[in-house]
């Protein structure tokens, strides 16, 4: 499936086109009919003498409404670019021209309407001016036909040719990762919100999960519909409407993307190629304010130059657009930028950035062209780079490969040693990669990590999981496996839910032995009532803690270890015999107080050996 848009000045006869050609009336509010002037974007589709069917996305052609026609063409395949012989190339002819030709549109073809209001040697002069027009353009030799609406003629010669030029128009790749563009957002009665857009890559289906991406909100897909007719699923490169559930109209708003979730997230801030048009009014300095628009979205931006002082019409460069709203971009999508009035340039999405570039750095710039135009290895090394491991799937969104390819990649990197695997599962989704020179440094940082803090805290028997894995800077799902490499290199142990370095063990100096000794003494002279006001060492006592020979039970109570399995054991034969106890037993069994009696018990509710039920306690484990 393709989708087509149309371009051009407003009054050139684009919506009267599409309705010739489709029997489908693309102004669909009020205001349009009334003022005869398409405001919003429309939709039609078509079946080509082929049998081919096509979407059509309609733009309306006015200056004021550049930014409708700006969400609509961002996910076509083909354009027509529609110029009325009796006016030939004017203003918006132009600028919707540059606009196609940033967004690298390059499949399309030249419509020429109204050919019944010109004579044969006027309409050679406005092709002579259109091929004028049309050099230095993606669109450039692009075929034209011309056509009159009004009364059907050049209709079917127009359907041809769009079969010639879709025959060599590559479809759009499918990456495995749905997005669908939000253009509209409207319910129906009966059946929920319905959104509709084109999916840009990836496929959805009836009963899917999905992800509305800024908001993050979630629902599940109750229909689909494309052409007006229900499907059960739906590839990229297709117009579609998706009904969903638990998810209101008034949530969802032109700019979103709707995808599966978890694996879409949103930026500030994109590193980009960018290009002025030779039609821009004036050049582009570093720090400019700009109106940054890609796919349905827009927001304000600022353009950051990374190689020069400014770009004149018609140079090329690289930036940084750091933009005002985050949205959810991806490598290789394509912008547009404009000031209040004018469309400056555009370009592609190089990187979506996570860190903001030094400017006039030769290094900088060398990342980004490899960037740009590297081979699929220099994709996954600059992606990889010397940082900590990354998970296949974002492999995949940075480089802006099929997943297959960089499986294939990935694959052969272990296998000469320049990457690292670190599951034991083959290369693919689920599993996580390092270069070598990452994991060499992650190495190091982790054992210095853990060096540093042993001495720190020489008696703690390690340091916790979720510490080290912070200090490492890794996400969540990449912590296991890289957990589990570092233990099989002998790097580190793991105990419980520590981890250590192998050679680390707590040991207390003659000092504290002494110390440590007179602690406990102390505390088995008063076995049930032990002194809550000694001075000792936090981490002195966290060490008798771990070495089991005292038991804390609560703030300030602590128990000689012989002590406490006594107490443990006393009150595990009296609920047997008795089938419940309460703390005034306790007190009672022990001659102590409630002081001592309720920390107890509620360390043995902690430990699962009691449970409370009001104010008594039952045995949960039986020996």
């Amino acid at each position: 499936m393709y989708v087509i848009g149309t371009a051009g000045h407003v009054d050139h006869g684009k919506s009267t086109l599409v309705k010739a050609l489709t029997g489908i009336d693309p102004d669909r509010l009020r205001e349009e009919k009334e003022r005869e002037m398409t405001i919003e974007l429309g939709f039609a589709w078509l079946t080509l003498p082929s049998g081919r069917e096509v979407s059509i996305v309609d733009v309306p052609g006015h200056e004021r409404f550049i930014k409708n026609m700006l969400a609509g063409v961002g996910g076509i395949d083909l354009a027509m670019l529609v110029v009325a012989a009796d006016e030939s190339v004017m203003p918006q002819t132009r600028e919707h021209l540059a606009i196609l030709d940033l967004l690298r549109v390059k499949k399309g073809l030249v419509v020429l309407t109204k050919r019944d209001l010109v004579d044969d040697e006027w309409l050679e002069l406005v092709q002579l001016e259109l091929e004028e027009a049309l050099q230095g353009t993606s669109l450039e030799g692009a075929p034209t036909v011309a056509v009159s609406a009004a009364k059907g003629e050049g209709l079917e010669e127009l359907k041809e040719a769009l079969d010639r030029l879709l025959e060599v128009t590559p479809r759009r790749a499918d990456l495995g990762r749905p997005r669908l563009a939000v253009d509209r957002s409207f319910t129906m009665s009966g059946f929920g919100a319905v959104v509709t857009g084109t999916l840009l890559d990836g496929s959805l289906s009836v009963g899917q999960e999905v992800e509305l991406v800024p908001s993050g909100r979630r629902g599940r897909i109750r229909g689909l519909q494309s052409h007006r007719q229900s499907i059960e699923s739906v590839g990229p490169g297709r117009r579609v409407a998706v009904n969903l559930s638990g998810v209101s109209h008034d949530e969802v708003f032109r700019g979103d993307v709707l995808t599966t979730p978890g694996w879409l997230t949103t930026s500030r801030m994109v590193s980009v190629e960018l290009r002025l048009t030779r039609w821009a009014p004036h050049p582009v300095r570093h720090n400019l304010g700009v109106t940054f628009h890609a796919g349905t979205s827009e927001t304000n931006a600022r353009v950051r130059l990374l190689d020069v002082q400014e770009l004149k019409p018609g140079e090329q460069g690289w930036a940084q657009l750091h933009l005002e709203r985050p949205l959810p971009l991806v490598k290789g999508d394509h912008f547009i930028i404009r000031s209040a009035q004018w469309t400056l340039g555009g370009g592609q999405v190089v990187e979506v950035s996570r860190r903001r570039y030094r400017r006039l750095q030769p290094a900088t710039i060398q990342r980004l062209e490899v960037m740009a135009s590297g081979s699929p290895r220099e994709l996954l090394m600059q992606s990889l780079g010397s940082g900590p491991p990354v998970t296949f799937e974002s492999l995949v969104s940075q480089s802006n490969l099929p997943g297959d390819e960089v499986r294939r990649e990935l694959q052969e990197m272990v296998q000469d040693g320049s990457a690292v695997l670190l599951s034991r599962e083959s290369v693919g989704p689920g599993s996580s990669v390092a270069s070598m020179a990452g994991w060499a440094q992650m190495k190091e940082q982790a054992t210095r990590f853990l060096e540093a803090y042993h001495s720190q805290y020489p008696l703690r028997q390690g340091v916790a999981r979720e510490e080290l894995r912070g200090r490492l800077k890794l996400a969540s799902g990449v912590f296991p496996h890289a957990l589990k490499r570092l233990a099989d290199e002998g790097v580190l142990e793991e105990e419980g839910p520590l981890v250590r370095t192998p050679e680390h063990q707590p040991r207390l100096t003659p000092a504290q032995e002494q110390a440590a000794a007179g602690y406990v003494q102390t505390l088995e002279r008063q076995p049930y009532a032990p002194p809550t006001d000694m001075a000792i060492e936090p981490e002195l006592l966290s060490a008798l803690v771990a070495q089991g020979r005292v038991v804390r039970v609560g703030e300030g109570i602590v128990f000689a270890a012989e002590a406490y399995r006594e107490m443990e054991g006393r009150v595990v034969e009296h609920l047997k015999e008795h089938g419940a106890i309460t703390v005034a037993n306790v007190r009672d069994l022990f001659g102590t107080t409630r002081k001592y009696a309720l920390p107890l018990m509620e360390y043995l509710d902690q430990q699962h050996i009691t449970r409370r039920t009001g104010d008594e306690r039952v045995l949960v484990r039986r020996e």
